[in-house]
């Protein structure tokens, strides 16, 4: 009886999984809503909504991320921005498109839904032994002065991926204490404030998350758009219209050869410029559990751990947001939902129960929870 159900419930996996598409290179395949169990109307009144409120910064981003950032002190631009386009956005169901809005191949900088690609390169360097445990101290890999401290020297990998290190210093003209300042207090109080506990404390900074990728070249010894590239990018059919960057200033010296150390962000320039479809392949790599096709290009564990809530903040993984937590959405219960996001209201939403991906772009940030309701009630 019992391997009788067994084969059942194989034979049922085995079913479900062949209905998922996997898009070849510039190809994919819409379906409509109805024939995947959606209400036409409804999903159509969610991408009404996300046309509607579209991003209400500037479109010349070098002015929208002065204004967004300027309250940090000495911030400016220190790598390639570009002016962006309208709201975009693409829905994913079972690997087909059900909807899309606005120019889904324009190539556009995504701010800190960087992240959750350079977290992918820690989760490849674990995969391939370059990092032997999350747990290992940072310092064990990167002797070259940037862990040195009785602070510093105690900051694991599982700490720089959740945000939670309190690393202290200065890199490539970035102070740690000047990027997303409190908003009580001066120069003098920020500057030689206290130091928290490594791992105890949760708080958003593009020069720890840069300290990541810097950290992260040194184990891969290669620059990380090179790993992306051949990787993830390349075998999920991705265009070659996306580019990685890093600060004007961030080249180092690796086994004799100049490569740059990319940003986890724009908020100062750079990071990844990248369309909606490509960011939509690389969503759905993630809700396929990091397989393509029939080959496994991430594992499992590593998407199951980017899932975790961390210690210091239940809203917050390895670099991907969680919908739980301080930071859930108040219009979806559904807490197995996991995102990337950036500034000026990028996302890519991976919703496990519906077997869907939202890629939107240039969305008011604070509208997303409502367009996933909106979305969500398609399926009902």
């Amino acid at each position: 009886m019992k391997s009788a159900l067994f084969l059942t419930i194989f034979l049922l996996a085995l079913s479900l999984n062949a209905q998922v598409y996997f898009p070849e290179r510039g190809k994919w395949e819409t379906k409509s809503p109805q024939s995947l169990g959606l209400n036409a109307e409804k999903l159509a009144n969610a991408v009404k909504y996300a046309e509607a409120n579209e991003y209400s910064g500037s479109k010349d981003l070098r002015v929208a991320i002065l204004e967004g950032f300027k309250a940090e002190p000495f911030h400016k631009i220190a790598g390639p921005t570009r002016k962006r386009g309208g709201p975009a956005g693409v829905i994913i169901k079972d690997g087909y498109i059900v909807a899309q809005w606005g120019d889904v191949n324009r190539v556009d900088m995504t701010f800190s839904t960087t992240k959750s690609y350079l977290s992918t390169m820690a989760g490849l360097a674990l995969d391939a032994g370059l990092i032997a445990n999350v747990q290992d101290k940072v310092g064990d890999y990167v002797w070259d002065g940037t862990f040195d401290g009785d602070h510093n020297a105690k900051i694991t990998w599982h700490m720089l991926l959740n945000q939670s290190s309190d690393w202290s210093g200065e890199l490539w003209g970035g102070k740690d204490w000047a990027d997303r300042p409190p908003r009580q207090g001066g120069l003098d109080e920020w500057k030689y404030r206290e130091l928290k506990e490594p791992g105890t404390f949760m708080e958003y900074n593009d020069v720890r998350v840069n300290v990541l990728a810097y950290s992260l070249l040194h184990v891969w010894r290669k620059p990380l758009p090179q790993v992306l590239k051949e990787a993830i990018m390349d075998p999920i059919g991705a265009s070659t219209t996306w580019r990685w960057f890093g600060y004007d200033n961030a080249w180092v010296d690796i086994d004799g050869a100049k490569m740059q150390s990319v940003t986890g962000g724009g908020h100062s320039g750079g990071g990844i410029f990248i369309s909606a479809l490509d960011h939509a392949r690389f969503g759905l790599l993630f809700l396929n559990n990091g397989k393509w096709k029939n080959q496994q290009l991430i594992s499992q564990d590593w998407v199951d751990a980017v899932q975790v809530p961390s210690e210091a903040m239940e809203s917050y993984g390895y670099m991907w947001w969680l919908n739980r937590g301080p930071r859930k959405w108040k219009e979806v219960e559904d807490e197995s939902i996991y995102y990337a996001a950036g500034f000026g209201g990028n996302f890519i939403v991976v919703d496990k129960k519906n077997n869907m991906v939202l890629v939107a772009r240039w969305l008011e940030p604070d509208k997303i929870g409502p367009m996933m309701k909106l979305v969500q009630d398609a399926f009902k």
